[in-house]
């Protein structure tokens, strides 16, 4: 494993002298023009409704969460942790390019006046003090299936609000949303790519540890977000109520993901499988057909919530 992250470091991360960065985005505060364009900026992010809002907001803290991500990338078992080995290279620019995410968003809600920053610069703050349970008992087998899943699902989150931001009018945000897919699409693509490499070399267990997490279901990162004087993952809650309702992420969405990653991974062609796995190939394939009868019958929830984020 070391030795293939190495080798494919170079199309894994973009060079840092060819990267976006924020200041790319953001009004340039060093002109006099500064205070114009952002008059410009707010001006476009008053047509930006309620939920759309929310939902950025509530993607935003989920970046700024950076720190759990790293931290629980350190404690997987089984991988080496020597400073220049392939693994921690990767972790390094992994972090590093995910960090500009939330510097961009967090500069982008600072500047629109709409967002109490306050209050969510403490749900931030609560997010990283709580943490989360991904359940995969920081194994990597189980965890390379939650990180391929998770960043698709960022992938959709970002790129839809995205479009539904340049529907209303602001191109600044849809841009800056869609840079920030696209390396979700990117970082999506190594993590499928370590699977791959893994049912090459230990079909049996690598299957288990898909259907494991696939019985458990996958849980976003920030399924602990909470406000001031809201109880642990209450917060959360409501947030994917907004983005069920604006259709930037649904249940449709869940089983779409695992659709691809069951066509990307050719479960249906793995040979070599013990009788358990081989159990869970078929519990597997059968799944997506499930879900989809679940999506179906779901309701659009129609509660609006008032954030605190939000004044």
């Amino acid at each position: 494993m070391e030795a293939f992250v190495v080798e494919n470091l170079p199309s894994f991360l973009k060079p840092i002298e060819e990267n976006w960065q924020p200041a790319d985005l953001l009004p340039d505060s060093r002109p006099e023009t500064f205070f114009d364009e952002v008059k410009q900026l707010r001006e476009r992010a008053r047509e930006l409704s309620y939920d759309l809002l929310a939902v950025l907001i509530g993607d935003t803290i989920t970046e700024e969460a950076l720190p759990n991500y790293e931290t629980w990338f350190m404690g997987l078992k089984d991988l080496s942790k020597a400073p220049a080995g392939g693994w921690m290279q990767w972790v390094r620019g992994w972090t590093a390019e995910e960090n500009r995410h939330g510097d961009a968003l967090n500069r982008y809600l600072y500047l629109t006046g709409r967002v109490n920053m306050k209050q969510f610069e403490i749900s931030t703050q609560y997010l990283i003090a709580d943490g989360f349970d991904l359940q995969t008992a920081n194994d990597p087998y189980r965890s390379f299936v939650y990180t391929s899943f998770q960043e698709l699902a960022t992938n959709i989150s970002h790129r839809r609000v995205g479009v539904l931001a340049r529907k209303a009018g602001d191109d600044l945000l849809s841009k800056m949303c869609g840079m920030i897919a696209g390396d979700e699409t990117r970082h999506a693509r190594v993590y499928k790519t370590f699977v791959s490499k893994i049912f090459e070399v230990d079909p049996s267990e690598m299957m288990l540890a898909f259907e494991d997490m696939m019985r458990k279901k996958i849980v976003m990162p920030a399924h602990y977000m909470r406000e001031l004087g809201v109880d642990l993952g209450k917060t959360f809650g409501h947030f994917t109520d907004a983005a069920q309702r604006l259709g930037v992420y649904t249940s449709h969405d869940y089983t779409d993901i695992l659709e691809s990653l069951i066509k990307e991974w050719k479960i249906e062609a793995i040979t070599g499988l013990n009788d358990a796995a081989e159990r869970a190939r078929d519990y597997l394939l059968a799944l997506p057909t499930r879900f989809r009868r679940v999506a179906d019958r779901a309701t659009t929830p129609s509660l609006e919530y008032r954030f605190k984020w939000i004044d």
